[in-house]
């Protein structure tokens, strides 16, 4: 694309528009597909419940007090066991099991939240006019698709057109106003 002004009704307008309409269309059939792929049944809305109000309590300073207690009752009762073998597999069984559960827990937690906030964005994306469409859905590509994104956007001057010749993005030049 030039640096060309366009006017509506011209050839590169309709394209523009036809661009636009395109990505937002992708984006909404990505959306769909990826909700026609959660899992809604009893065992999922089950697990992302526990693992909402775990995640909650364990981010308090309480959990961490009482965490800090644990360790300090386990490391005072060394003496008592002669720093036993059995009493250090206690407290090495014990964080093992407490950090392979809350791995799950907080990667489900973090996978709503991250999904939710790109719904949001995709939605604001959706609702400002001279915002670039094509950035919908982006989170779904590969690392080096992303990394041509991000140098793609520095190819643009501060009015948000495209300067010089594409680097190989889709289609981001800036929706027609």
């Amino acid at each position: 694309m030039t640096n060309q002004q366009q006017t509506p009704g011209t050839d590169a307008s309709r394209t523009n528009d036809a661009q636009s309409n395109a990505a937002v269309a992708r984006a909404n059939r990505l959306a769909r597909d990826a909700v026609n792929h959660v899992h809604d049944g009893p065992v999922s809305i089950w697990f992302s419940t526990i693992a909402s109000k775990t995640a909650h309590a364990v981010g308090r300073p309480a959990t961490f007090a009482l965490c800090c207690l644990i360790v300090a009752v386990w490391a005072a009762t060394g003496p008592l066991f002669d720093y036993s073998d059995t009493w250090q597999l206690i407290i090495n069984t014990g964080t093992t099991i407490v950090t392979f559960l809350m791995v799950f827990l907080i990667q489900n937690t973090q996978n709503r939240d991250g999904a939710a906030v790109q719904a949001k964005l995709d939605e604001l994306i959706r609702a400002t006019h001279d915002a670039r469409n094509a950035y919908m859905g982006i989170e779904k590509l590969p690392e080096r698709a992303l990394e041509e994104l991000r140098e793609h956007c520095g190819d643009f001057d501060d009015a948000g057109m495209e300067v010089g010749a594409a680097d190989g993005a889709d289609n981001l030049e800036k929706s027609p106003a």
